[in-house]
């Protein structure tokens, strides 16, 4: 989360002079400060980044580095602030289904002969061990697993396919653990059992056997997308029926490639929705191989894909390809004073400093040389060490 700071005690300043949450000092007409390097927006940390002092060192303050500005400047006071602090990268991305991991939609290639006599519309959602389409009024049935059907199963079988068979059928309540191994990856009598209670409740012949035609498989709960055979026409085997993702909700982020170290598996996120209402998400994988736009040519504006998922998908409703914004914590620290950025003053030798004013309310202001920590980019906060405590007041530009 991000920290907050307070202002300065009430009745120093005037309101048309101040920006939001910050007192002016006295009611004097704001004036240019002279020789300060005042260092705001977003760009900070990109800024200190790369010139390679967001963690240096300040060294003893020599006294024409800087001077503090006298009491009738443009300026305003903002209290130095100890609590957790946080860093952020925000980026706009795209909600959708899970797919592919290059965000392809999954092939439903069918395997039976026929005719088709019903196929599911764009938007259909299929459970695992449901009916996915029809072929001569026979349903063919999902199996949620990786490996495509290529042979018939039954007694004897082995192989990855089979391990996926058994454990959709005791997750579906077609056997119980302590019959049927659902990490087993043989066919035996207790998958045929199984497997022929899955075709009574299908409506089809209780053969205890699994011909191939007769189910696909492929990762799942599926949402079709599309239709790609049509009620009546010819069900040819290794045609493609439709094509479909996932019914689990995603966010894709495009980063850039230089941001990718600072992003996590795990690290949390907030998505905000069209509609400006958020939901929270978590990183769940980072892409390993840049895209890059359309002229191939050009690596300039490649890409790493970081893939977000829903903490509350039911959040998202039915979007899909919907736009939404980004915020991923990056870091964060428990406990940290905290000041603006802009209260950050460069010096001609390196390092930097901050102007505190005088505790007791006089007009007299002290230079102190500040370590830097970790920023907080989206509210132009940094964390710093050094001679100062929470509630100093450190001085800020007006604007």
């Amino acid at each position: 989360m991000s920290a907050d700071v307070n202002a300065a005690p009430s009745g120093t300043s005037r309101p048309e002079d101040t920006a939001p949450g910050i007192a002016v000092p006295g009611g004097r007409k704001p004036r240019r400060r002279r020789g300060r390097k005042a260092f705001a927006g977003t760009g900070v940390l990109v800024l200190l980044v790369a010139a390679g002092v967001a963690t240096a060192v300040i060294g003893p303050f020599d006294d024409k580095d800087a001077q503090p500005a006298a009491s009738s400047d443009g300026t305003s006071l903002v209290g130095v602030r100890e609590g957790p602090l946080s860093t952020q990268i925000t980026q706009s991305g795209t909600l959708s289904y899970a797919a592919h991991g290059d965000g392809t939609p999954y092939a439903v290639v069918n395997q039976a002969k026929g005719i088709y006599t019903w196929v599911p519309g764009e938007g259909k959602e299929i459970g695992c061990g449901k009916t996915l389409y029809r072929v001569d009024e026979r349903p063919v049935v999902l199996i949620c697993g990786g490996t495509p059907a290529f042979r018939a199963l039954s007694v004897g079988d082995e192989g990855r396919e089979v391990r996926d068979l058994n454990a959709n059928l005791v997750k579906l309540g077609y056997a119980e653990k302590s019959e049927l191994d659902p990490g087993s990856d043989r066919y035996g009598s207790e998958t045929a059992e199984a497997v022929a209670g899955l075709q009574d409740k299908l409506g089809v012949e209780e053969t205890g056997r699994l011909d191939l035609g007769d189910a696909v498989f492929l990762p799942g709960p599926l949402r079709v997308t599309k239709a790609t055979a049509k009620a009546g026409t010819r069900a040819a085997p290794g045609a493609q029926a439709a094509q479909a993702t996932t019914a689990r909700r995603q966010v894709t982020v495009e980063l850039d490639p230089g941001q990718q170290s600072q992003v996590k598996v795990g690290d949390r996120a907030r998505i905000t929705l069209p509609d400006n209402r958020t939901t929270p998400g978590r990183v769940t994988r980072i892409g390993t191989v840049a895209k890059t736009g359309a002229d191939e040519k050009d690596s300039s504006g490649a890409t790493i894909p970081v893939y977000i998922t829903l903490t509350r998908p039911k959040d998202a409703g039915k979007l899909d390809e919907a736009p939404v914004r980004v915020q991923i914590t990056t870091d964060g620290v428990e406990k940290a004073l905290i000041v603006p950025v802009t209260a950050l003053m460069g010096r001609a030798g390196g390092g930097y400093v901050v102007e505190v004013a005088d505790p007791a309310g006089g007009r007299g202001r002290r230079l102190v040389p500040v370590t830097l920590g970790m920023f907080d980019n989206d509210t132009g906060l940094v964390q710093v060490s050094g001679s100062l405590a929470a509630g100093d007041h450190v001085v800020v530009p007006a604007s």
